[in-house]
């Protein structure tokens, strides 16, 4: 009987694919539909890499050829962390399920210990992730018709979607014709969004995930992206000339992920919010979007738009023999360990955890630990 084939890795930089590489890539992310969202393709990883000098690609072949694709943040200990973090609603290690080997000598292989996932997709069950958290995330797929897709929700919630027809004639009688825009190009209006989202953080006392200055550079790059596999994406709203409410994130081909929902917050009695998602559903069969994913958080918002749900993983992922995840702690202790694992997620320098530190103090002290973690999600 032949050995089977020898699996090997190369850890690389995100610019330093091979074409052959970035072309097997995107063909596994085509083949595998639950690996067809754009944070899992190889454009994300290299414009997170343009803000971060952490990112790295794990690579794995057989017979030289890459049959997997393992994208992550390089920390200390041998700790990886989801590319993009704590934008990266999902992660995963792309292949088409037949590397070779399970996931825990994957990562092993790639010299790390541990693998922190919030959002992990695993189609092929190439992890043990026995004891993890199941996340619901929230997708909205109207197929060729936006208007019936919505006329469903209206039958399930007709007093919901009464009042937003009352809120929304509303605001088109007081400041002008309601509009759609898929594919907003408007500065202002972008730089409105990240003012609007900021001031929200603050006011409600969690941690401004723009803050960074490499989240922000991130945006402003995404935002200038404009062609290409992926491109940023801003969705607004606009009732005449005033912006109502927006959605910002990356498009992929049918795919959009939005991560920042802002609203007016002059407009915020009129569900500024529900009545932008309304309008995005009825624009997106016209507009080519034909998954419009909403990850996990904020079910309440979520829900009755998007009834469609997919079931993610959210653990620590470890190398070798043992448990791949740890022992549940007391409520107030995971508070604690949510925040500090935000904090460090967002801030890979000392001196950015040390600034976490003292405005995560702040907004505690102003909140009470008890509503501290009631969601750090972006959306």
């Amino acid at each position: 009987m032949s050995e089977a084939p020898t699996v090997t890795v190369e850890i690389l930089s995100p610019g330093d694919l091979a074409p052959v590489d970035i072309a097997a890539w995107e063909r596994l992310q085509t083949e595998t539909v639950e690996f067809s969202n754009p944070l899992l393709g190889r454009r994300f990883s290299q414009v997170v890499a343009a803000v971060r000098d952490d990112v790295r690609v794990a690579v794995y072949r057989r017979n030289g050829q890459a049959v997997g694709f393992l994208p992550f943040h390089k920390r200390p200990g041998g700790l990886a962390r989801p590319v993009g973090a704590p934008f990266s609603d999902y992660q995963a290690l792309v292949s088409n399920g037949h590397i070779g080997i399970p996931g825990r000598e994957a990562l092993a292989l790639a010299g790390i210990r541990a693998f922190r996932a919030n959002g992990l997709v695993d189609p092929f069950g190439q992890f043990d992730t026995r004891g993890f958290d199941e996340v619901e995330a929230f997708v909205l797929e109207p197929g060729a018709s936006g208007e019936a897709y919505l006329e469903v929700l209206r039958v399930d919630s007709p007093k919901r979607f009464k009042n937003l027809r009352r809120l929304e004639h509303r605001l088109e009688r007081d400041f002008g014709e309601i509009r759609f825009v898929a594919n907003d190009r408007s500065q202002a209006s972008f730089d409105l969004v990240l003012w609007w989202k900021s001031a929200q953080f603050r006011r409600t006392g969690l941690q401004d995930v723009l803050g960074p200055q490499w989240v922000t550079q991130l945006m402003r790059n995404l935002f200038a992206l404009e062609s290409g596999p992926m491109t940023g994406n801003l969705a607004s709203l606009y009732a005449g000339q005033t912006l109502v409410a927006a959605h910002f994130g990356i498009r992929q081909g049918e795919t959009f992920h939005p991560w920042l929902a802002s609203a007016n917050p002059a407009l915020a009695e009129q569900s500024p919010g529900q009545i932008f998602l309304v309008n995005a559903i009825r624009a997106m069969p016209q507009d080519g979007i034909a998954i419009y994913d909403l990850a996990s958080g904020h079910d309440h918002y979520k829900r009755p738009f998007g009834p469609r749900v997919k079931i993610v993983k959210s653990g620590l992922v470890t190398a070798g023999a043992g448990r791949s995840f740890l022992p549940a702690a007391p409520a107030p202790v995971r508070k604690v360990m949510r925040r500090l694992d935000h904090i460090a997620t967002l801030n890979p320098t000392l001196a950015g955890r040390a600034r976490g530190l003292a405005e995560a103090a702040v907004a505690i002290s102003r909140r009470g630990l008890g509503n501290a973690s009631s969601s750090e999600g972006v959306a």
